[in-house]
């Protein structure tokens, strides 16, 4: 069997069960006494252990077992969480965080569990946790010979006190030996599936063959599994009878070598020793239907909430034979008006609408929740906070907000390094917060809402805001503007300075509060997504960072314009009006073109000379067409000489070649053939 068929199954259910260790664990910091969090924490560490094992990643089922000896006597109330603990299980899921990640990265670097190990081996002896000593991982003796269980199956010294020590615990070790069917094809998938059924029941401690030579089918058509459990042997044997081809099992109550040497065995023990607890299985007993294990996951998954995982590469895939149904459809439509077909174009418009309703589909099917992204930060904000040795609240609404899948994996550093900014340079310390008459816990807010075509992501805190007349005094000090510049600036202005460029300096930290480290690289990531990113703030009042970007960045609705002989394409969600105007309606403030529009003053924008498109000379009284767009509260005015009309395009990306031209923001097939560009109208109006 090759195991590498469930490795992203593996992977991904791993990277779902940490995340939920992650949020149990806090709110077990906020109750100690929750049983139901203790008892969700217990089954995904339970979960992990039994994947690992199966899949033959011994380092995290080793972790994983010592931590559920922890987790059970907290469950049991033989044991009371207090921040010790939680801080030793936290760095367990981190350590097994960097486990699960070593291994979708095919790494060969050493992650050492061992002193987690002894500080929960500690635990559970009720030993203390602190300091330098560390018991051992094991009494390893040294001397020892390998124990024996009943027939013959040896254990090694680690093997050997596990066993003991669940034992301790009320937990029975049994030996299953199981044989399957002569003729059996997929032996590899039947011992695996065995496996299973013995995972649902306990712990798989040991196969014998490995469970590398299972999967290779290196063994006759028997083999022997030592499992930890709680339930009986006639549990464990109908378990593992309901797996297709299994012909016989006997399990057989483990008696240790050493155990049958130092004291005589009980009459009751000897009796099923020498009897197991095991049937032949019939040929008229009722199997299990044949599937393949791949469709397990699946049918668990389609029971629990009627979902099944699908590799992103074919929703990708998917995607662009949509995109290019929409080109061909658009050329469809152009044959049929330029021939006048009426059959054409009636079935052009059925089309059109099979082709809308795909695309709808396939958009809502990319589409996931942002939570997914939010779920990783209250680990984060706890962290940081303790570091800080601050009191931080995080708030987080809207976490159902769904967004298109390629800005979800986009927008996760961004928000980590505004959150980083709001705990570590927006948030007084619980003192300074006291003597202005603030509630000692910071608050900080991270909230998603849907607005039109767009959603808003913003990260707000309650903290001391920015100064600016700091941040202005500082560009002034490195050169970005001149004094001059600087006095004519508004406040508000001001403050979205700190998205420059070269603004974060190890200075800006001491003197500006650090509210500018990084603010480009965040602005730089957001327009890469066709985002938009603004703050707010009031000294002493706290500030709010405003993150607007599309719901998708694949299939869009945009107007089509005409400068000279080229056609270019403006999002029309970054769209206002249109307007035609003459010359004499254009004034020039302070070497700017304006316009009026309904008492605003609004800048316009020549794309012709923006884009260097050569024109022939226009007549005065000409009338031109203006396309008002907006850059999120700020608007201006492009010229452009005729305007097309609305149509869906398809972006495609520039290619590395072409990365990096700002004005551009992508191109698009059009219907006949023809790339058009695509704008980027947050660039164009700088």
């Amino acid at each position: 069997m090759d195991i590498n068929q469930y490795m992203g199954m593996f992977l991904e259910e791993s990277r779902e069960h940490l995340q939920t260790l992650n949020s149990c664990l806090l709110d077990l910091e906020n109750d100690p006494g929750n049983l139901t969090v203790l008892d969700e924490i217990f089954r995904s560490a339970h979960t992990i252990k039994g994947m690992s094992a199966t899949m033959g990643f011994t380092t995290i089922a080793e972790l994983t077992h010592e931590m559920e000896n922890v987790l059970d006597m907290l469950r049991k109330g033989t044991l009371a969480a207090n921040d010790d603990i939680t801080d030793i299980l936290f760095k367990c899921v981190d350590t097994l965080e960097q486990l699960v990640e070593s291994v979708s990265s095919n790494s060969d670097a050493t992650i050492e569990i061992q002193p987690l190990i002894s500080r929960l081996i500690a635990i559970a002896k009720g030993e203390p946790v602190s300091g330098t000593g560390e018991p051992s991982v094991r009494q390893a003796t040294g001397t020892k010979e390998e124990a024996v269980l009943h027939e013959g199956v040896k254990l090694d010294d680690t093997e050997y006190n596990v066993v003991k020590s669940a034992r301790k615990q009320g937990l029975e070790c049994y030996e299953v030996h199981v044989s399957l069917r002569v003729g059996c094809l997929l032996k590899s998938a039947r011992s695996y599936m065995v496996m299973n059924a013995l995972e649902e029941l306990g712990e798989v401690i040991k196969s014998v063959p490995a469970v590398e030579e299972l999967e290779k089918e290196n063994f006759d058509n028997s083999f022997q599994v030592v499992v930890l459990t709680t339930v009986d042997a006639e549990k464990i044997e109908t378990a593992v009878l309901n797996v297709s081809e299994v012909e016989k099992v006997e399990v057989f109550p483990s008696v240790l070598a050493d155990e049958s040497a130092a004291a005589p065995t009980p009459p009751q023990a000897e009796t099923q020793t020498d009897k197991p607890v095991a049937v032949k299985k019939e040929s008229s007993a009722v199997s299990k239907p044949e599937k393949p294990n791949t469709n397990e996951h699946t049918e668990k998954k389609l029971k629990g909430g009627q979902s099944v995982r699908v590799d992103i590469d074919k929703l990708d895939s998917l995607l662009n034979l949509v995109g290019e149904l929409v080109i061909n459809k658009t050329r469809l439509e152009q044959i049929g008006l330029t021939h006048r077909l009426s059959e054409l174009v009636e079935t052009i418009e059925q089309m059109d609408r099979v082709t809308t309703d795909l695309q709808t589909v396939v958009m809502k099917v990319r589409m996931v929740p942002v939570g997914q992204v939010f779920n990783r930060f209250p680990r984060m904000v706890r962290d940081l906070s303790r570091e800080l040795n601050k009191e931080i609240n995080l708030i987080i609404q809207g976490e159902e907000t769904e967004l298109d899948r390629t800005v979800i994996d986009e927008i996760g550093d961004p928000l980590v390094h505004l959150l980083r900014n709001s705990i570590d340079h927006g948030i007084e310390h619980p003192a300074e917060r006291q003597a202005k008459g603030k509630n000692p816990v910071g608050e900080v807010r991270l909230i998603a809402r849907h607005e039109g075509n767009n959603v808003i992501i913003m990260v707000e805190d309650d903290g001391k805001g920015i100064n600016a007349d700091a941040i202005k005094q500082k560009a002034v000090d490195k050169g970005m503007i001149t004094q001059a510049e600087a006095d004519k600036l508004e406040p508000a202005e001001a403050v979205r300075l700190v998205f420059l460029p070269g603004f974060s300096t190890a200075e800006t930290i001491t003197d500006v509060s650090g509210r500018g480290v990084g603010m480009d690289a965040v602005k730089t990531k957001i327009e890469s997504l066709g985002g938009m990113v603004d703050v707010e703030t009031k000294i002493n009042g706290g500030s709010k960072f405003k993150i607007r970007l599309p719901l998708t960045l694949a299939i869009i609705q945009a107007l089509l314009v005409n400068v000279s002989e080229e056609i270019y394409a403006i999002p029309l969600g970054t769209i206002d009006s249109t307007i035609n105007i003459t010359p004499q309606d254009i004034k020039t403030i302070q070497n700017q073109e304006v316009i009026l529009l309904r008492g605003q003053i609004i800048p316009i924008v020549r794309l012709a000379n923006v884009l260097n498109v050569p024109t022939a000379n226009t007549q005065n009284d000409e009338e031109l067409f203006v396309v008002i767009v907006h850059m999120g509260e700020n608007r201006a005015g492009i010229i452009v000489d005729t305007l097309i009309g609305q149509q869906e395009i398809v972006i495609k990306s520039m290619g590395k070649l072409l990365a990096g031209i700002k004005v551009i923001a992508g191109a698009t097939i059009l219907g006949n053939g023809q790339v058009a560009l695509i704008l980027d109208v947050g660039a164009l109006k700088q």
